[in-house]
This record gives structure tokens, C-alpha cells and sequence, in this order.
């Protein structure tokens, strides 16, 4: 199995667009790598929303007659990986609610580290989930009428929510944009022709020939409707910015422009930086594709070491219904790279990834290459060692679950059946981004979480409930004897 992590979601609005539902549907098919679970298009002409949702690939659940039937000037877009709430139909996004307000369709990027606490509180206060969610917790705290307009409540909304999220929130006339204080998760706004769009990643506005406007800034809200755009700072000036630096390892596309930088060339700087710090003597550099192929490209220009593309992935790999036998060995590793032997037959190889989580698929790879005759395999890391999971909104296991949270640098190379092992360390990580470190959340490598976060009192809440349904339970099933009696 391929363990690496998991995007969360990718999100996507426009306003005031002939071809909205279209554009949203490009737009989501460039963020695809931020989620292949399920997808979702939710558009409004002013008077009506009209909703699609689905599981699996954008282009499996959108076609041109879906496409037309979704009228509208306005539209929101998702596409999502769980990292909470089940895989299932129900928790596609964008969520929608029919409420006092109006109607309301959010789009969320993120995770809630406060969303069991928010959850427990609104269900003691009568509100009914349909979802597991964060974002439902974001709607319906949207939904209650006190507080005045939307945008105050809006505004009170994210001062109760605490975590990472990248918003995109659409009324029956408004499109709205918002990240959280700290900026833990990318949003840019663009423009095609009149219409203004947000979007996870400039790749996504690239497709549709939009131009790049700027990033939505940590804290602020951003509204668009028939006025134009206006700008709105939520949060005081000073909150500690933590955006996600594993976003320029690995999440964000290498076309995508964030922070001014592009991810392209940060991640060569980041081999480059590698092979400072490690360098090896070496025949050929391989990457392992695809996203070691800019860290490998800048390890081999900064020692001189040729650049061979000795694995060859295969990009049309879909689910399989039958289980892989003894037939075909480690088939979840070979069927997705397959290594051209006569390439590092005799060869002393550096491979390169973006990061170890587990270390079961890097361990297939180095016994790939030493069976196909390698004469030494040194691994290198574009990435530190991975610590601490995350919790906000990044699929990164618990720590009993990642590999150098529990072994030495050492013990790891052993297990990979490596000669070397060496990872970027984090001064040369941050050093690449040309950004300083205080910007960057670095949770799962240093352990510094900039929002606090209590899984204790996540647990308490979660026990209460199952204890609450037990009870329920329990007094229906002596309902049911008294009945049974009469």
C-alpha cells in the first residue's frame, strides 16, 4: 500500500460568470491532487441553488449534461479527501442549508481542532447533524439568526472556530472567501474577464486563463457580489502566521504559485539543499515520481550527478477488485512505478523522495533497485523526519505509526535495507522557501503546535455520546418489552 499522506480538500468559487458551473468544473479537475474521494458543484442564478455531488474523480461524476443543468452566475466548488468524517456520499462537500438566512453552501479546506467541543455544544442547543464533518459545524453556526447580517455572524463564526480552514461561502447574490488567523491553508483570488474566483491554488486559475490577483491574507474576509470585492480583517494584525510548509514539500502543485514563491522552484532548492547537507559520491540520481522529481532535479545539478528517470510510473492505476495474490509480489508498489533495470544495474544510486512517513513503500523501492543489480542505494529525504501527526487537516498518523518518531535515522536506514539515509534538516527546509521560519506551521516535524490542541478532551466528549446512545438504546429496547407485554 502507498503511504503517503493525504490532501485534505481543494476548494473553488466564482462570481458573476456565463459559464460558472463550467469553470468551477476545471477548476476542481486542476485540484484533483488535493482530494480523489468525492467532488461536488453547487451553483446559484440568485433565486435557486442547484446542487452535485459524487464520490470519486471530478471527471467521473461531472459531465456536460450535469454541467448544464447547474444554471447559474455563481458557483462553489469542492474536491475532498477524509481526514474526518467517513468516506461517504453524505459528507461530499459543498454542504448546503435552507435556513432563516437564506440559502448557504461552504466549501472547506482544514480542520477544526475545537470541532467536538463546537459539535457538543450546538447538539445540547437542539441543532441536528447530518454529516460528520467540520464544516457542518461552520453551517450551522452560520445558520442561527442571531447576530445580526451574515457578515457579522460570519465574523463571530470564526471567532468561535478555532484550527485551519480555508472558507469558500456562497449566499443567493454573495461569494465569500476566508482563512483562518493563522493561515494554515492557501487561498488566492483571481479574475476572468469580469468575474472574480477563489481557489486553493493558482494552478486552478491558470486552466481557465484567469488572472492572479493576490492571496487571501491570514484573518481576512473577502466579499464579492455585485459591488465588486471588498475586504474585511477579521483578526488582529499580530496573530502568529503558521502557514503549512509540507505544502511546499509536497500538497501543493509544482505550477502553483504561493507566497509569492513558486513551488516548482522551491522544492529544486530544496534538493539542492539536500545535497549540501548530504551529498554522497554516486553514479545517478533517481527520483521517485512524481514527487521527488524537483528535489531529485536539484540534488543532481547541485553535485553534478546525472539525472535518470529510472522509475516510470504508471498514471493510470485505479482501484483493483481483486486482491493481489502471491502471484505478483508487492503489487500495490510495482503497479504503480515500475523500475527500468538496465539503468542502475552496477550503478551507485541516490533516490530521492519528499518524505518517509511509514517507510514500507521506500523499503520496496531500495529492494527493487539492489534486485535489479544496484550496486550501493542511498536514500535522501527533501524533507525532516516526521515526527508529530497533524491535526489540522493533514492525514499524518499518529506517532505510533511514523517511522522516526520511533526508530533512529539509523535503525530507519537498517529496516530500508539502505547503505545511507539522510533527511533535509529543518533550518535547510525553511532556508529553501526563502521565507523566515516564524511564517510556517512545522507541527509535524517540531512538534509546535500554533493552536492548541487537547485530544483528551475530544475523547471525554466522544465517550459521553456513545454513552448517551448506550442510554437511548438501552430505554428503547424496554420500550420495546413493555410493548411486546401488552
Amino acid at each position: 500500500m502507498q503511504h503517503y499522506p493525504k490532501h485534505y480538500c481543494g476548494v473553488f468559487g466564482i462570481f458573476g460568470h456565463p459559464n460558472a458551473a463550467e469553470l468551477t468544473y476545471y477548476g476542481l479537475y486542476a485540484l484533483q491532487h488535493r482530494g480523489q474521494e468525492s467532488a461536488g458543484i453547487v451553483t446559484s442564478d440568485g433565486r435557486q441553488f442547484r446542487t452535485h455531488r459524487g464520490m470519486g474523480l471530478v471527471s467521473q461524476i461531472f459531465n456536460g449534461e450535469v454541467l448544464h443543468d447547474l444554471v447559474g452566475r455563481m458557483a462553489v466548488g469542492h474536491t475532498r479527501y477524509s481526514t474526518t468524517g467517513s468516506s461517504q456520499i453524505k459528507n461530499a462537500q459543498p454542504l448546503t442549508v435552507d435556513c432563516a438566512r437564506g440559502q448557504i453552501a461552504i466549501a472547506h479546506n482544514g480542520n477544526l481542532t475545537n470541532a467536538a467541543a463546537l459539535r457538543e455544544d450546538l447538539e445540547e442547543n437542539g441543532s441536528i447533524f447530518q454529516t460528520t464533518v467540520d464544516s457542518e459545524i461552520i453551517l450551522h453556526l452560520l445558520a442561527q439568526p442571531a447576530g445580526g447580517n451574515l457578515l457579522n455572524t460570519l465574523v463571530q463564526t470564526l471567532h468561535k472556530i478555532e484550527g485551519a480552514y480555508s472558507l469558500v461561502i456562497m449566499t443567493e447574490n454573495e461569494l465569500v472567501g476566508a482563512r483562518d488567523p493563522h493561515g494554515f491553508r492557501p487561498l488566492c483570488i483571481g479574475k476572468v474577464d469580469d468575474a472574480y474566483v477563489l481557489a486553493s491554488e493558482t494552478c486552478a486559475l491558470d486552466l481557465i486563463h484567469a488572472k492572479f490577483i493576490r492571496d487571501v491574507e491570514p484573518g481576512e474576509i473577502v466579499i464579492i457580489n455585485q459591488n465588486g470585492l471588498q475586504s474585511i480583517k477579521a483578526f488582529p494584525e499580530h496573530t502568529r502566521r503558521a502557514f503549512c510548509i509540507f505544502e511546499y514539500v509536497y500538497f501543493a502543485r509544482p505550477d502553483s504559485v504561493i507566497a509569492n514563491r513558486n513551488v516548482y522552484k522551491v522544492r529544486v532548492e530544496m534538493g539542492r539543499q539536500l545535497a549540501r547537507e548530504s551529498g554522497v559520491d554516486a553514479d545517478i540520481v533517481v527520483p521517485v515520481p512524481d514527487s521527488g522529481n524537483y528535489a531529485a532535479l536539484g540534488y543532481s545539478e547541485e553535485t553534478g550527478v546525472r539525472y535518470e528517470m529510472a522509475f516510470i510510473r504508471n498514471h493510470y492505476v485505479g482501484r483493483s477488485f481483486l486482491q493481489p495474490s502471491q502471484l505478483i509480489r508487492d503489487f500495490n508498489v510495482r503497479v504503480k512505478l515500475n523500475l527500468i533495470p538496465e539503468l542502475v544495474k552496477g550503478k551507485r544510486v541516490v533516490i530521492v523522495d519528499d518524505s518517509i512517513v511509514r517507510g514500507t513503500t521506500c523499503k520496496a523501492r531500495v529492494n527493487t533497485l539492489k534486485e535489479a543489480g544496484a550496486k550501493e542505494v542511498h536514500v535522501r529525504v527533501s524533507c525532516p523526519p516526521h515526527m508529530n501527526p497533524c491535526v489540522y487537516g493533514i492525514d499524518f498518523p499518529d506517532r505510533r505509526k511514523l517511522m522516526a518518531a520511533n526508530y533512529s535515522v539509523d535503525e530507519i536506514r537498517k529496516y530500508l535495507n539502505a547503505d545511507s539515509l539522510a533527511y533535509l534538516s529543518q533550518e535547510g527546509m525553511v532556508k529553501s522557501t526563502g521565507i523566515d521560519r516564524s511564517a510556517f506551521c512545522m507541527a509535524c516535524y517540531d512538534g509546535v503546535y500554533p493552536v492548541a490542541y487537547d485530544p483528551t478532551l475530544d475523547k471525554e466528549i466522544i465517550e459521553r455520546r456513545r454513552s448517551r446512545f448506550e442510554s437511548l438504546g438501552e430505554a428503547l429496547d424496554k420500550e420495546k418489552k413493555q410493548i411486546q407485554l401488552l
